[in-house]
């Protein structure tokens, strides 16, 4: 029995792109560091999250990720 072709992806230039970076922001001012230091904890408390939600879905594939990485780490010491 034949899959069931998924349908296709829209490339790079098809997705619709924004001009502007955020509401509000324009271009002459430059960005808060603070502003960007809080952006920057919410982005990597929310990857902490999603490694910790991919380990509790698929604990086997996200312990061979973890040895592999080990492996490399161990492969280009000094």
């Amino acid at each position: 029995m034949a899959k069931p072709k998924r349908p296709a992806r829209p490339t790079r230039a098809e997705e619709p792109t924004s001009d502007t970076s955020e509401p509000g922001e324009s271009e002459e001012t430059p960005e808060d560091p603070a502003e960007r230091r809080r952006r920057r904890a919410r982005f990597l408390r929310e990857l902490a999250e999603a490694r910790e939600l991919r380990e509790r879905v698929h604990p086997r594939r996200t312990k061979a990720m973890r040895l592999r990485q080990a492996a490399r780490m161990r492969t280009f010491r000094f």
